[in-house]
């Protein structure tokens, strides 16, 4: 069993453990660039990924189920910020902080890089109650422990809390 993130007929498609390095490292960079209130909005959206609390292989996203904004300015921002969180990541941001050589990171960051850049956000379906948090639900809580934004108040503790090799201090 594993986990879809997808953009139109492409799609990166990770195991249970492939996802949860994917969302690591990509938590960790979106945690310390997040600055607009989409950035929190995106970053929630990586929270709700948790497979320790949603279940293993029942995550996952689609990028035309993102609400990019409603003007073509607001989409190229949001997709600009998606592009440098991947890119972040990529430089191995915080990686250290993990407790684990992540060997395939590199390339799930790569292949989800490349389906973000080839994506139009013009083409997102627009869904009442779709997947992507709403502008009251961004993430805003953090995490002290790790540093990192927060599904609060969906659930305590963050990703890192929550995982089994979790650095509990």
């Amino acid at each position: 069993m594993g986990n879809l993130f997808r953009s139109g007929g492409d799609s990166l498609s990770l195991s249970n453990g492939g996802t949860d390095v994917f969302l690591d490292v990509l938590t960790l960079a979106a945690s310390d660039l997040a600055h607009d209130a989409w950035d929190y909005r995106f970053a929630a959206l990586l929270t709700l990924q948790d497979q320790n609390v949603m279940g293993r292989g029942a995550v996952g996203f689609a990028l035309e189920e993102i609400d990019w904004g409603a003007t073509p300015a607001a989409q190229e921002r949001a997709k600009d910020f998606v592009v440098r969180v991947v890119g972040l990541a990529l430089r191995r941001h915080r990686w250290d902080e993990l407790g684990y050589e992540p060997p395939f990171a590199e390339g799930y960051l790569r292949r989800f890089k490349a389906m973000v850049e080839a994506f139009d956000p013009a083409d997102a379906v627009r869904r009442d109650g779709g997947g992507f948090p709403g502008p009251g639900e961004a993430a805003v809580a953090s995490c002290v422990p790790h540093r990192v934004l927060s599904a609060l108040p969906y659930w305590d503790g963050c990703r890192f809390c929550h995982s089994a090799a979790g650095q509990q201090p």
